[in-house]
C-alpha cells in the first residue's frame, strides 16, 4: 500500500541513471576531445584553386586537399607543395617539428604550422594514422567495466545481509513498515552506478596525461601488477639517439653523400634514429635530396629511391652496437652508429616502481654488455635477459605468470608485440600508431616520456582505491540505515530519500577518479 514510496523509488532510480550518464560523459571528456581534433570537412584542391569542401570520409585516395596554416591534417598523404612545416607532437608527445619538402609523407593528426600546403591523399579516413588512436578510444569507451563484476559479487553479499536484517526484523516485530523501510534503503544503486564511473574517470585521468587505455580491465589489473618487464632501447633508454659516426664502406660514396641520401629517406619516418640523422645532416649542411617510393616497415627498416638508385636502411643484425646499415641495392655502403643513454627520469621512475614492491626485469635484444651498462646506471636490483628474440621475451613472461606473478610489459617496437599481448597488461610507447606493438598493447603512451609508466600505475591504484571506496561506502552507509530502520527510527518514505543521498555521496566520490593523484 505504500504507493507514494514506490513512486519515489522509481524517481530515485531514474535520477540515478541521469546522474550516472552525466558522470560518465564528464569522465569521457578528454577522450572525446582527442577524437574531435580532426575536422569533419576539408577543402579539395583543383586546378591550382581551392575547391569545394567535402567530408573527410568521402575523400578518395589520389585526391588533393588544401590545408591552411594551423589546421590539423586529417588524412595521410604526400606533400604536393614545394615545402611545409608540421608539428608532430600529437603523435610523439614531444615538440617534434619537421620541415618537409615536396614528395615527403604527411601523417594525419599532425598540425600544419607553416604556410598553407596541398597534400595528395594516400590513405582514406578509416585507414589513417590518427584514426588508429580514435579507434582505441572507442574500444575503451565500449569496454565493460571489470569492477562492475566485482560490484556484482559484493551485491550478492549485500543482498544476503539485507534479507537477513529484514527477515529478522519482521520475524520479531511483524511490522511490514519496518520491513519495507529496510528494503527501500537497501537498493544497491551505489554499487551499480559508482564503479563504472570511477573506472571511466580513471581512463579520463590517464587520457589527460596522453595515456590511452584501450581496455578498462587493464586499469584494475595494473593496480595489482608485481612484476614489471621493460624492453631497453626506446623505453628505459633515451628516446632521441645521437648520430656519432658515419662509417663509409664504399669507395664510390663520401660521408657527405651518405648523409644526404639518409636524410632524404629518413625525413619520411618518425623513428628516433630518423630525427638524429636529420639533425646531424643539417648540422653538417649537406645538400637536400628528394626520395621517391619511400616504404617503411616498422621494426625492420625504410627504403626509397634517391637519384635513380634504390637504398635501404635497416637495423644492424650482426653487431651488438647501436646502429643501422645502408644498402645500395644489396650492397652495404655505410654503417651509421648512434649513442644510447638512459632517459633522465628512468633511474628515479624505476626506483619508485621498485619501492612499490615490484620486481623489475629488463628483456632486450641487445648484447649483455649493453644491457648490463644500463642496469648499472639504474643502480637497483633487477633481472636482465639479453640478446632476446621476440619468442624469448614471450617465454620469459610465460615463466613469470606460471610463478603466479601479475605481469606488465613495457615496450616500443614490433619485436615486443608477442610479449605485450601475453602479459597481463601490455604498455607501449608509440610514435607510430600503426605498429603491431600498439595493436597488441592494452595501454598506449603517446610519446616517449618514461614517467608515463609511473603515472599509469599511480592512476590505476588511485582509481581502484576510489572504486572500492564507493563499494564499501555504499554498503556501509546502507547497512547503518537499515539498522536504524529495523529499530523503527526511519519510515519508508524517509528511507527512500536517505538512499538517494547515499547514491549521490558515493557517485560524487567516484567522480574523484577523474583527477589523477
Amino acid at each position: 500500500g505504500e504507493f507514494f514510496v514506490a513512486q519515489v523509488i522509481a524517481l530515485m532510480l531514474a535520477s540515478g541513471r541521469t546522474l550516472e550518464a552525466y558522470g560518465v560523459s564528464q569522465a569521457k571528456a578528454s577522450l572525446t576531445a582527442l577524437a574531435s581534433r580532426i575536422p569533419n570537412e576539408i577543402s579539395l584542391w583543383k586546378n591550382e584553386k581551392i575547391g569545394e569542401r567535402i567530408k573527410i570520409t568521402e575523400v578518395k585516395v589520389g585526391k588533393e586537399i588544401f590545408i591552411r596554416k594551423g589546421e590539423v591534417i586529417p588524412l595521410d598523404g604526400v606533400l604536393v607543395s614545394e615545402g611545409g612545416i608540421t608539428d608532430e607532437s600529437s603523435l610523439t608527445g614531444e615538440p617534434y617539428v619537421l620541415e618537409k619538402i615536396g614528395g615527403d609523407l604527411i601523417r594525419s593528426g599532425t598540425v600544419n604550422i607553416g604556410e598553407a600546403i596541398v597534400i595528395k591523399v594516400t590513405k582514406v579516413e578509416k585507414d589513417s594514422t590518427y584514426r588508429k588512436i580514435i579507434d582505441m578510444v572507442k574500444r575503451a569507451q565500449g569496454e565493460k567495466a571489470p569492477l562492475v563484476r566485482l560490484a556484482d559479487k559484493y551485491s550478492t553479499l549485500f543482498t544476503i545481509i539485507t534479507l537477513a536484517i529484514a527477515g529478522v526484523t519482521y520475524f520479531f516485530t511483524r511490522d511490514i513498515d519496518r520491513f519495507l523501510s529496510i528494503l527501500v534503503i537497501a537498493t544497491p544503486c551505489p554499487l551499480i552506478l559508482a564503479t563504472p564511473i570511477a573506472l571511466m574517470g580513471g581512463m579520463n585521468a590517464a587520457a589527460k596525461k596522453r595515456i590511452i587505455v584501450k581496455k578498462l580491465a587493464s586499469i584494475e589489473v595494473l593496480s595489482r601488477v608485481n612484476a614489471m618487464i621493460f624492453d631497453k632501447t626506446g623505453t628505459i633508454t633515451f628516446g632521441k639517439p645521437t648520430l656519432t659516426q658515419v662509417e663509409v664502406v664504399s669507395s664510390t660514396h663520401t660521408e657527405h653523400n651518405i648523409l644526404a641520401i639518409a636524410e632524404a629517406i629518413e625525413r619520411n619516418s618518425l623513428h628516433p634514429f630518423a630525427k638524429a640523422i636529420i639533425e646531424h645532416a643539417r648540422l653538417k649542411k649537406v645538400p637536400v635530396l628528394h626520395a621517391q617510393e619511400v616504404k617503411e616497415k616498422i621494426g625492420v627498416g625504410i627504403s626509397g629511391i634517391v637519384n635513380g638508385a634504390h637504398y635501404t636502411m635497416r637495423k644492424l643484425k650482426d653487431d651488438g652496437s647501436l646502429g643501422i646499415e645502408m644498402l645500395e641495392g644489396d650492397r652495404r655502403i655505410a654503417v651509421l652508429h648512434f649513442s644510447d643513454t638512459i632517459k633522465k627520469e628512468s633511474k628515479a621512475i624505476v626506483k619508485k616502481l621498485r619501492d612499490r614492491a615490484m620486481e623489475i626485469f629488463v628483456y632486450t635484444g641487445d648484447r649483455r654488455e649493453a644491457a648490463e651498462k644500463v642496469a648499472k646506471e639504474l643502480e637497483i636490483d633487477l633481472t636482465i635477459k639479453a640478446e632476446c628474440t621476440p619468442e624469448d621475451k614471450e617465454r620469459g613472461i610465460h615463466a613469470l605468470k606460471k610463478l603466479g606473478k601479475v605481469t606488465a610489459m613495457v615496450g616500443d617496437g614490433i619485436n615486443d608485440a608477442p610479449a605485450l599481448a601475453l602479459a597481463d597488461v601490455g604498455m607501449v610507447f608509440s610514435n607510430e600508431e600503426q605498429t603491431a606493438a600498439s595493436e597488441a598493447a592494452d595501454i598506449v603512451f603517446l610519446g616517449g616520456d618514461f614517467a608515463l609508466v609511473l603515472d599509469a600505475v599511480t592512476i590505476s591504484k588511485h582509481t581502484v582505491k576510489i572504486a572500492l571506496q564507493s563499494i564499501f561506502w555504499g554498503i556501509g552507509l546502507s547497512v547503518v540505515g537499515m539498522l536504524f530502520a529495523a529499530w523503527g527510527f526511519i519510515p519508508a518514505i524517509i528511507g527512500a530519500f536517505i538512499q538517494e543521498a547515499i547514491d549521490v555521496t558515493v557517485i560524487l566520490n567516484a567522480l574523484r577518479a577523474s583527477r589523477a593523484e
